[in-house]
């Protein structure tokens, strides 16, 4: 499936439920929220924050929700705006190939 076919089955989602009349402000708060529950994941995952020790580790189950959710989310402010996503991936991964050379990267890295 493509990117574009995705788009499409998210807005009629949302048309069918007049989500679409909700402002981009709600929405992008929403997708903060989501993407704070994925900051919990990493959290634990480094460390940063230990289970028993003041803290409740999520669900590791949940987290491919969590993913999903957010993709929805950005999907659905895509959307908002009128915006072709497969295209403007595309239009932009042919950018960055001649902004950040892959050789000048893998010896960055190598060397770091």
């Amino acid at each position: 499936m493509h990117i574009r076919e995705i788009q499409e089955i998210k807005q009629r989602f949302e048309k069918e439920r007049r989500w679409d009349e909700f402002p981009a402000s709600q929405i992008f708060v929403h997708l903060i929220e989501e993407l704070g529950e994925i900051s919990r994941h990493i959290s634990f995952e480094e460390g940063y924050k230990v289970e028993g020790i003041g803290h409740k580790a999520p669900d590791k189950s949940e987290l491919s929700r969590e993913f999903a959710q957010v993709f929805f989310l950005f999907l659905q402010i895509v959307n908002h705006f009128g915006v072709d996503l497969e295209s403007s991936i595309l239009s932009e991964l042919e950018l960055m190939k001649e902004r950040f050379p892959a050789e000048e990267w893998a010896k960055y890295m190598d060397e770091r």
